[in-house]
């Protein structure tokens, strides 16, 4: 019987002999490969973390003792040590989350899948704890990128500050170019630095030697001199202590022994501790090994023999965009491209390969990109800060504040927005087109195909007195809607069948929902409802023409891949309303609360919106216009005797 369908909660892993946990973490890293091949998922990472996983829930007693995930996707090994371990659904409807979630477990403390957040998280438990007299622990993970996050350094100077609160800082390092400084004396100079008897005879020791005339100071500077060169020889991380954070490590990341040693060590001090631990991304797996990119960080379903994907789809909306900052590249020496440590998932690969000295990896720090944006625009370039939807709303100040207020020709590529699914509440892109509706100056486009996202691209980069902003969907690209006509600035994709004086509904498509929103004219024509569809094309501002074009219509109706509140809807409304335009409106879109994760279809089915929910409502407002104007027009006539 596998060691595996043994384990039931952590304390199942007390019993184990030290080769039953060696081949437990191997039937673990089977089971990963075999299991997320199939749905897809953050392989790499998890590969890695599988020993330390174990050695965290051996070391310490969850969920009485708070461990926290920073990014959560590092968590499958912790979701299969504490019970969770049918991956059959793996980010699917009614399956289990690809990030902690407080739903599944109460092992699950916080549902971090935005990074550098834990830090923070630990600070605030450590205190509640002391305040409320709690001897538990609080063990917070960070890695895979997360410690290069502004929000994590910020922690860091506040808990370095408490030096006797109780707080494990586990630092995962997996990055592939480290020298791995680890061994017996490393190991025995982490004991000495967390033992209390070492750190009173410091004490001491300082305290004789300064009140030693003359030569007392210079003696005791020069031996802490040694000591911090020596230190910093053998473990190159001696950083976290120049922040007053006692530091354990390098310590082996697959050694099971050597990882217990170290937490039981931070675990007794007393104070905040880090263990720096060395991990290798995607390890035990070959494919994940030779992948040079990223260790398989994140895949779709693939041969678990080869790690090839089982199937590729069609041309991506990310592709489309990558190809042609490419060519933009090739025509404007002054385009530089700016990435939050998303350089291939956001599709700025190929031009760093076409021109690396052009593109710059901040890591993950999006406040950082925005304000370092700013200073490149004023600098004379013209810079593309490409990032997921979701991630700008970490950004939002200096997109206000520095690039906006500044005039600065800034473009963000916002890739991942609207309904995304599978990853569930935290990245689907549902925020952008309302947080930046209140920007002074912004303009927001919104691609409805391949040939629009080139175009607008295009126009976006050539605005160099104001920030700019274009936001595409996850996944295949459709085929191109071509338009019919121009109003304005905007695309006409449909014209009324009929020959109405005035037609029933302006319907409002934006971005990518274009081809549902003609699937709704169509259903509503089958009900003889007279239905105008077009594409603003760019959202913010709400072009001119538009007013006078509803004034034409009996109803105005908007359909977007965001939320409901504060809007493309909530905007055109209010221009309607200066405009003096007084006609219906009826927003769709994403009603305000966070949303499970599934497939894109059926989150949006969920919500309402599909083509024919949207035409069914349409069709009751019309009818309820019909029947007022039936009840007035027989209010009007005159009363017979």
């Amino acid at each position: 019987m596998p060691l595996l369908t043994r384990i039931r909660g952590p304390r199942d892993l007390d019993r184990l002999s030290p080769e039953q946990l060696d081949q437990l973490a191997a039937e673990i890293r089977a089971f990963l490969v075999d299991a997320v091949s199939k749905t897809g998922g953050h392989l790499g990472p998890n590969l890695g973390v599988v020993e330390l996983t174990i050695a965290l829930h051996r070391v310490f007693e969850s969920p009485r003792d708070r461990v926290l995930w920073d990014t959560g996707h590092q968590s499958y090994v912790h979701k299969l040590l504490t019970g969770r371990q049918d991956f059959s659904r793996l980010k699917m409807k009614g399956g289990l989350s690809g990030y902690p979630a407080r739903a599944e477990s109460d092992h699950d403390v916080i549902e971090n899948s935005h990074a550098s957040t834990v830090l923070g998280w630990a600070d605030g438990l450590a205190k509640a704890n002391e305040v409320l007299g709690k001897d538990d622990h609080v063990v917070a993970v960070i890695g895979d990128g997360a410690l290069t996050g502004g929000m994590a350094w910020e922690a860091l100077n506040n808990i370095a500050a408490a030096k006797d609160r109780p707080l494990v800082i586990v630092v995962n390092d997996n990055e592939r170019s480290y020298a791995p400084t680890i061994g017996g004396l490393a190991n025995h100079l982490a004991t000495l630095r967390t033992t209390d008897g070492y750190e009173r005879f410091l004490a001491k020791g300082k305290d004789l030697l300064e009140r030693t005339p003359v030569v007392g100071k210079p003696l005791y500077e020069t031996l802490h001199g040694a000591k911090k060169g020596l230190k910093d020889f053998i473990a190159p991380q001696g950083m976290f202590e120049d922040l007053g954070l006692k530091y354990v490590g390098p310590i082996d990341g697959h050694d099971i022994e050597a990882l217990e040693s170290a937490l039981q060590r931070a675990k007794r001090f007393g104070g905040p501790v880090i263990v720096h631990c060395l991990t290798e991304k995607g390890r035990g797996y070959q494919p994940a090994l030779a992948d040079e990119a990223d260790r398989f960080h994140a895949v779709g379903k693939i041969h678990p023999d080869t790690g090839l994907p089982v199937s590729t789809s069609g041309l991506d909306w990310t592709s489309v965009f990558g190809e042609e900052m490419v060519e933009l590249g090739k025509e404007r020496e002054d385009i530089v491209a700016i990435t939050a440590a998303m350089l291939q998932p956001v599709g700025l690969d190929k031009f760093a390969k076409a021109f690396p000295e052009r593109v710059y990896d901040v890591g993950i720090a999006e406040q950082h990109a925005a304000v370092s944006a700013a200073g490149l625009a004023t600098g004379g370039v013209h810079p593309v800060f490409a990032v997921y939807a979701t991630f700008l709303n970490r950004a939002f100040d200096q997109v206000l504040m520095d690039v906006a207020l500044h005039k600065c020709g800034v473009t963000f590529v916002l890739d991942r927005a609207g309904v995304t699914g599978t990853d569930g509440a935290s990245h689907n892109g549902m925020w952008d087109m309302s947080i930046l509706q209140v920007v002074p100056g912004l303009r927001i486009a919104a691609p409805r195909d391949a040939d629009q996202v080139r175009a607008q691209l295009r126009e976006a980069v050539a605005v160099e007195d104001a920030p700019t902003v274009v936001r595409f969907s996850k996944g295949a690209v459709g085929p191109a809607v071509e338009a019919v006509g121009r109003i304005g600035g905007m695309d006409v994709l449909r014209e009324p069948s009929s020959a109405a004086v005035r037609p029933d509904v302006l319907l409002v498509s934006v971005g990518a929902l274009a081809p549902m929103c003609l699937e709704v004219a169509d259903l509503l024509d089958a009900q003889g409802i007279s239905t105008t569809v077009v594409d603003p094309r760019w959202v913010k501002p709400v072009d001119e023409a538009m007013a006078p074009l509803a004034e034409k219509h009996r109803v105005v109706v908007t359909v977007e891949d965001n939320s409901r509140v504060g809007g493309v809807g909530s905007a055109i409304s209010q221009a309607l309303r200066d405009a003096g335009v007084d006609v219906p409106l009826r927003d769709f879109g994403i009603p305000p609360r966070f949303l499970d994760h599934a497939s894109r279809g059926e989150v949006m089915t969920e919500i309402g919106l599909t083509a024919p929910d949207i035409a069914r409502q349409v069709t009751g407002l019309v009818s309820k216009l019909d029947g007022r104007f039936e009840e007035s027009r027989a209010a009007a006539e005159p009363v017979r005797d």
